[in-house]
């Protein structure tokens, strides 16, 4: 009886234990972050660390998720299909550097901007002095960035080609082997390959407006738009997006 009585009361706790489990797991609210995680300091890999995507807007998805009480998962893709992915539900929201542009806007909701840089033109050697240069050259961007945009602009006073890469190394490597004369890329992005290869110049791009700049995408109607802007606001009211700003932008990397 004392046995019978030992293993009914072991198969309650285990029950118990199962059922706690199983809620803890049911309440865990888990986030997927579309990202193209080849744009320093925004979102990179270190591969000689870890495999681990790390950067400015990393740490700025954790902050909120922590803040919110969610876990933010990490999903790395090529840039031109981050809005799709998100559109088709395989991620729950998109930060990757984005500008909210009105083309953006027409399928996806937007944050309020947290953070705006410059775009320049990177060149060998410094050929390229002034934007009347980049005429009859070979221009590469980042296929669905907002640099492309910004070629396809500077494309209405000045004739030049376009040459569209998947991955931003790839336009520095076009640059280096020849075969570009130049690529549009944002300044904070540019500064590493400004570094680390000597021989790459640049000049900026002046803009027309403050309208550019970085905010976080949702798909249309998203609750997590408000939710997270709400965050984004206390970041920026606490100091804790100059504190990242400072760390991924200041040099202190």
């Amino acid at each position: 009886m004392k046995k019978l009585l030992s293993i009914m009361l072991a198969s309650i706790l285990v029950i118990g234990m199962l059922g706690a489990c199983s809620k803890k797991e049911g309440n865990n609210k888990v986030l997927i972050m579309g990202t193209s995680a080849d744009y320093k300091p925004y979102e990179y890999i270190e591969t000689q660390k870890s495999e681990d995507v790390i950067g400015f807007d990393v740490d700025i998805a954790k902050y909120i998720g922590k803040e919110l009480g969610y876990e933010i998962k990490i999903k790395d893709m090529d840039f031109s299909g981050l809005l799709t992915a998100m559109e088709a539900g395989k991620v729950d929201f998109v930060m990757a550097g984005m500008t909210p542009t009105e083309k953006r806007q027409k399928n996806a909701d937007f944050t309020d901007i947290y953070y705006t840089a410059k775009n320049l033109i990177v060149s060998k050697d410094g050929s390229l002095q002034t934007l009347e240069d980049l005429k009859g050259k070979t221009v590469g961007v980042q296929t669905g960035s907002i640099q492309e945009g910004k070629a396809k602009e500077l494309q209405e006073n000045v004739t030049f080609d376009i040459q569209g890469r998947d991955k931003l190394p790839q336009l520095v490597q076009e640059i280096q082997a020849g075969r570009f004369d130049a690529a549009i890329i944002e300044d904070t992005v540019a500064k590493a390959y400004l570094d680390k290869f000597k021989d790459l110049k640049s000049i900026e791009i002046p803009e027309a407006s403050d309208e550019a700049g970085s905010a976080i995408a949702f798909p249309k109607g998203s609750k997590y738009t408000d939710e997270f802007n709400k965050v984004i606001k206390k970041m920026q009211e606490n100091g804790e997006m100059e504190k990242l700003i400072k760390k991924w932008f200041g040099g202190e990397q």
